[in-house]
């Protein structure tokens, strides 16, 4: 049987500033596929990191009153924690100040180079500190006499010495790729802006720069300085032990199955990243998926607003796992959304009502009416079907949403089997049932539990915490927590631990 294996990034953070819920967003998204996956059987590398090279991280450095290095060593830090604290389960943490990226680079440079795909000239044109961009300028937005680049960002005209990739002469082939691919960029609306953009024409590439020095030297002229992206982009090989493609590594998760990215860098990772690949006679990744962006209450996030939410701050007020599950049940993966208080509470209060309130129900029965000992398993009847169909198909159609990056989708069919299973519950009424059939009412409760348990073991990747307790409260084994160990069924008469309260509600006003 062949090996399943997945790799899957998110985008190497920017450490010019604190972690946002952008960045807690995008890692989100990218460890629930990866827990999924590794319950589903699958050897998994899931990689995340810090992008620590550039003009905006040096000004940033410089504006601190701290050493480049410093600054990167401090700021990289934040993003380590905000890894912990969201309980994400990365296997490596890439930096770009590393030694063996810094040779990474170089390698691909210089394999570049070998094959006629860069040259020396000079840039001038318009440049975005910010967005480490260069524009044309008909995407440039003039207001009150200075010119902006289509993000908002500030340009400046910048004329220097400049290696230059030939991204001109891939415009065809990479049209020819998306053709071939038409899963490689994702939701279709991103697809579509990148294929017009690139039928719009592509000119060659600025890939050094010598106006500051912070950053991987060019190989054989030091007085350059790689471009960030092409320096941050290679980090999704660096970690797989490029240029050495011998490695286990390498053999085991090239090329990677999604970067995960927001819709803003989607340009570097659909047009330039599989450009230098296939000029260095490397595979592309099989897919980027960009998601949207988060407004909050209704307002766009900015410094300047005072209105940029903190996942830490979240966490601390509302618990990890209700985080977790609200950033991922609110908004279609791939839309844009809004943050509001309302809507967290709101979220909340469906899983304390819903999801919360059936294994309540159910497991307070078991205790009071069964000894606390799980239900013989019998043969289902129509009725029972009724709730163990729907109950069967959830791992297939979970697993089917996530390999779309469907999350809210897989969520949102989810939360009709568990309204289903309230529902259900309510028609059979096992608590009459102990007067009239108690024989029907184990039985009821045996196949409730088989449904909790259902549910609980595929929402493990978005809430780990709280569904492991919930597997505690089932008295599921810890081996019988993935995929396959639903086809075992627990033991007759194995006993249960009393029911505990694993969801809290909140009020609006104080939410």
């Amino acid at each position: 049987m062949t090996a399943r294996r997945c790799y899957l990034t998110t985008p190497i953070y920017y450490v010019n500033d604190r972690p946002h819920i952008g960045h807690a967003y995008t890692s989100l998204a990218t460890d629930v596929m990866a827990r999924w996956k590794r319950m589903d059987g699958y050897e998994v590398f899931f990689l995340t990191g810090t992008d620590e090279h550039g003009q905006k991280v040096e000004k940033a450095a410089q504006v601190a009153g701290e050493d480049p290095q410093a600054f990167t060593d401090r700021v990289s830090m934040s993003f380590r924690h905000l890894v912990d604290v969201m309980g994400f389960s990365n296997d490596a943490f890439i930096r770009t100040t590393e030694q063996r990226h810094k040779d990474a680079c170089q390698a691909l440079w210089n394999r570049l180079v070998e094959k006629g795909e860069i040259y020396l000239g000079h840039y001038e044109g318009w440049y975005a500190v910010r967005d480490e961009a260069f524009y044309g300028p008909d995407e440039l937005v003039e207001r009150d006499g200075q010119k902006f680049a289509p993000t908002g960002a500030p340009v400046e005209w910048v004329r220097e010495p400049s290696y230059f990739f030939r991204l001109g002469a891939w415009q065809e082939k990479l049209l020819r790729f998306y053709d071939d691919n038409p899963d490689f960029i994702a939701p279709n609306t991103r697809r579509n802006e990148v294929i017009s953009f690139v039928k719009s024409g592509l000119t060659d590439l600025s890939i050094s720069r010598t106006s500051f020095t912070w950053g991987v030297k060019v190989p054989n002229d030091p007085s350059h300085v790689m471009y960030v992206w092409l320096d941050a982009l290679t980090n999704y090989i660096t970690a797989l032990g490029y240029p050495d493609e011998s490695t286990e590594a390498w053999k085991k998760f090239w090329p990677a199955d999604v970067h995960f990215v927001g819709k803003d860098i989607v340009r570097f990772h659909a047009i330039y990243w599989p450009a230098f690949l296939m000029a260095a006679d490397l595979p592309p990744p099989k897919r980027v998926f960009a998601h949207g962006w988060w407004t909050n209450e209704g307002q766009k996030i900015s410094k300047s607003l005072g209105n940029v939410i903190d996942p830490l701050a979240l966490v601390s007020q509302y618990g990890l796992d209700p985080v977790r599950f609200f950033m991922l049940r609110e908004v279609p993966f791939g839309q844009d959304g809004d943050f509001s208080k309302r809507a967290l509470s709101g979220r909340l209060n469906e899983l304390a009502n819903d999801l919360g309130n059936l294994s309540q129900r159910t497991l307070s029965l078991i205790q009071k009416n069964c000894e606390g000992k799980l239900p013989a398993l019998t043969e289902p009847t129509a009725a029972d079907l009724e709730l163990l169909g729907p109950i069967s198909e959830l791992p297939a159609m979970m697993g089917d949403c996530i390999e779309r990056q469907a999350f809210h989708e897989g969520l949102e069919k989810l939360w009709v089997v568990v309204r289903l299973s309230n529902a259900w519950i309510g028609q059979q009424a096992p608590w009459a049932l102990k007067k009239t059939d108690i024989v029907r009412m184990a039985a009821v409760l045996r196949h409730l539990h088989t449904a909790i348990r259902t549910i609980a073991t595929v929402l493990q990747p978005f809430m780990p915490t709280t569904m492991g307790k919930m597997l505690d409260q089932l008295a599921v084994p810890e081996e019988l927590r993935d995929l396959a160990g639903l086809a075992t069924p627990l033991a007759d008469g194995i006993a249960l631990p009393p029911p505990e309260v694993l969801f809290q509600k909140v009020q609006d006003e104080v939410a």
